[in-house]
């Protein structure tokens, strides 16, 4: 299907209209032109005020997983400890990235249905391995999860680990995310989420300690972090950057900002509410375990009984609503509707939800 009448899907999502506008204009050399560096500088000041940091962001041009490589591979020689805190796909999925990036690592691990409250196994973790580095997902987006990172970025910097690592793709610009006030070093983010522009830029937050650790480690790959140090001062960029890229990346962070931060956290908040609550009054149950945090960017459904998940996603098809399946051990078992950045509408989760109530008593119908 090429365009969705009803997308629903956790990113990437329908691009914002000032976005799609961005990618208009023939723009020139970013490598030759004065007016990239500008574009850039302002793009970088709009992410930092999203993420209400004083920290520097970098700006890749990349899809979600080249900052979250990059931050990794910028940041760890081989043999130097890592701390995973698993409570999903991406959050067990980031410990193996380590690995194989040389790393030691050890996991704190939880079901995928659980978010991370009790912090005593990660407390007694940190204080017999040493890592260099803690990883954390804030948004599980396969799960519907939201992780709370404030008590463990305090735990952190009580005891003295050099590193916190949080996977923010699915939540900055739906949340707050504050990488100053949870003492988070590498906070990483997506374009095609909540920022509601396209699958092509990424970009990450970078703190003082971090950025000590990047010039020890001295990484040089095209994913490396330290050459964007000096890109902006030198307008010696490590590739070609992308214009209508970093254009359409700094207009969907322009339209969080106009909005406000607060209206647009508000506005995914209620949407979330809502969408979960009907979910249940239809007779669907939720993904996440009695007591987890659901996030407010996506929710995680449990495939109703007796029909496959490929099956039941094209029966939506056929009425217009594109959802996403999950991934890992999951897939096949939980369905997401992704109501983030514009997405995060009353009117669209409510034709979900018509949809989605239909096929239900379709279902119910059915002879057993």
């Amino acid at each position: 299907m090429k365009t969705y009448p009803i997308p629903m899907v956790p990113g990437p999502v329908k691009a914002h209209p000032d976005v799609l506008e961005a990618y208009r204009v023939d723009y020139g050399s970013a490598d030759l032109e004065k007016e990239y560096v500008e574009l850039y500088t302002r793009t970088e000041a709009n992410l930092k005020a999203i993420l209400q940091t004083k920290a520097s962001v970098v700006i890749f041009l990349g899809e979600g997983m080249m900052a979250l490589w990059g931050a990794l591979k910028s940041c760890l020689a081989p043999g130097d400890r890592v701390l995973a805190i698993g409570t999903g796909v991406y959050g067990y999925g980031i410990g193996e990235m380590a690995a194989a990036v040389g790393a030691e690592v050890r996991t704190v691990g939880l079901p995928y249905n659980e978010t991370l409250s009790d912090l005593a196994e990660v407390k007694k973790a940190i204080a017999g391995f040493k890592p260099k580095m803690i990883t954390v997902v804030h948004c599980e987006t396969p799960s519907g999860t939201l992780n709370p990172i404030d008590g463990l970025g305090r735990l952190k910097q009580e005891m003295g680990v050099p590193l916190l690592y949080v996977d923010a793709v699915s939540s900055i610009g739906g949340a707050p995310v504050l990488p100053d006030e949870w003492h988070i070093d590498l906070c990483l983010g997506g374009a095609q989420k909540c920022l509601s522009a396209l699958p092509d830029t990424c970009f990450l937050s970078v703190s003082a300690k971090a950025w000590e650790i990047i010039e020890k480690v001295n990484y040089v790959g095209y994913d490396a972090i330290k050459p964007f140090q000096t890109a902006v001062e030198k307008h010696y960029f490590p590739y070609t950057p992308g214009w209508q890229a970093t254009a359409g990346l700094n207009a969907g962070a322009e339209a969080i900002l106009q909005e406000g931060l607060e209206a647009c956290f508000r506005r995914h908040a209620e949407v979330a509410v809502y969408c979960r609550k009907r979910l249940v009054e239809i007779g669907y149950t939720l993904f996440p375990a009695p007591g987890a945090v659901p996030a407010p960017t996506v929710t995680a459904v449990n495939v109703p009984e007796g029909i496959a998940w490929g099956e039941f996603d094209q029966r939506l098809r056929r009425h217009g609503l594109v959802a996403g399946g999950s991934y890992g051990p999951i897939a096949g078992k939980v369905f997401r509707l992704g109501h983030m950045g514009t997405q995060a509408e009353m009117v669209l989760v409510k034709q979900a939800m018509g949809v989605l109530e239909k096929e239900f008593l379709n279902l119910k119908r059915q002879p057993p």
